[in-house]
């Protein structure tokens, strides 16, 4: 689910062992790291001390949730076209080329993409099997909401949208899937007990567990690199008439997305820690690749809501720390699953009001 960009607011060799390695993992080691040549080189932000070499990637339309391959060689990402009526739809981009593939068909509206193991099926949400029209966008007049499109169900397909095969089926809203970097199940958005929780299952849609079960929003979720915890974004209305609102909203196919918190649990369901407590809209969050720390949005330093920068925090929620330094919006982080590489999505460098792009930099570690 895209956050728009008008809101108010990603083992040592020989380590046990002597000798030389093997002809062929010596060879592997020698190998040159891969090179993004997408884009355009971008004037990097002196505060911004994390990113190296950075590039912009995409320069019109909105773009948003751009998710690395296994390989860390491809991204698959949603985009708006600047045209009246147009609808999200889901692309795969080469990071070596910059060539681009639609995935999605065009039909209805898509969101939430990610790539499977072996980096040779995709899956997403789309409303395409039951309304093949890009739905209406929700009525602001109840405040900024996020719309819960009811026909959201999860979908696989082959790289360029073909052999489509439909993962879930249930009444109202499956969205928001990520897969595990084990390869071995997916966690996802759902509404099909009457609330938003999240469930993972086999990546044939199987063995479905739910893992959460407090009233409230849970969403965004995405794996540790090992695959054992998960990382999430919830709000979880307190009151009375919270909770009313909520329900409210929720009957309506809506949510008030004004304050989010990051959490972290196993990947089961169990040891659920909060992370952050700043009663900011804090979301995107991805594990840092030591799988100690989280990276994600937040407009928790500008007291009008509109600006959202970038952050890190340990996982127990102490060490926070601002990663991006922009007047504008940067969200949806993500590590290569190398560690190399950092991809997310900026209203830096607009080709028009609010115009959201991906851009991509070398991930400095030590910040120097």
């Amino acid at each position: 689910m895209r956050i728009r960009t008008i809101l108010p607011f990603a083992v040592l060799l020989a380590a046990c062992g002597e000798g030389d390695a093997p002809a062929e993992t010596a060879d592997a080691a020698t190998e040159a790291p891969f090179t993004v040549a997408a884009g355009v080189a971008f004037d990097e932000v002196p505060e911004e001390r994390y990113f190296r070499n950075v590039r912009q990637l995409t320069f019109d339309g909105e773009n948003a949730e751009a998710y690395f391959s296994f390989d860390g060689t491809e991204l698959v990402f949603q985009r708006t076209e600047n045209a009246d009526g147009a609808c999200d739809r889901i692309w795969r981009m080469d990071l070596a080329t910059g060539d681009t593939t639609a995935v999605s068909s065009g039909d209805g509206r898509t969101t939430c993409s990610y790539f499977f193991p072996g980096d040779d099926r995709i899956i997403f949400a789309s409303t395409h099997a039951d309304l093949d029209v890009c739905p209406a966008p929700p009525d602001m007049r109840q405040g900024y909401v996020w719309a819960l499109y009811e026909e959201y169900d999860l979908w696989v397909t082959d790289l360029d949208g073909s052999n489509p095969v439909r993962l879930t089926d249930e009444p109202g809203y499956d969205a928001e899937a990520t897969i595990s970097p084990a390869g071995d199940r997916m966690v996802y958005t759902s509404v099909r007990d009457g609330d938003l929780e999240l469930y993972s299952s086999n990546l044939d849609g199987t063995d479905v567990v739910r893992l959460t079960d407090r009233i409230g929003y849970d969403g965004g979720a995405f794996y540790s690199p090992d695959g054992s915890k998960i990382v999430w974004r919830a709000h979880y209305p307190e009151t009375e008439q919270e909770i009313a609102d909520y329900q409210r909203l929720l009957a309506q196919g809506l949510i008030r997305p004004s304050a989010l918190e990051v959490y972290v649990m196993d990947a089961d369901g169990s040891n659920v820690v909060q992370v952050t407590n700043n009663g900011a809209a804090n979301f995107g969050p991805f594990f840092h690749p030591s799988g100690e720390k989280i990276v994600f949005s937040s407009n928790m330093d500008d007291p009008t809501g509109r600006e959202f920068d970038l952050y890190m925090i340990n996982v127990d929620g102490t060490g926070l720390e601002r990663i991006t330094f922009t007047e504008d919006f940067d969200g949806f982080p993500m590590f290569s699953p190398d560690g190399r590489h950092f991809v997310w999505g900026s209203n830096r460098n607009p080709s028009h009001d609010a115009n959201t792009n991906v851009f991509i930099a070398e991930w400095v570690e030590d910040g120097m």
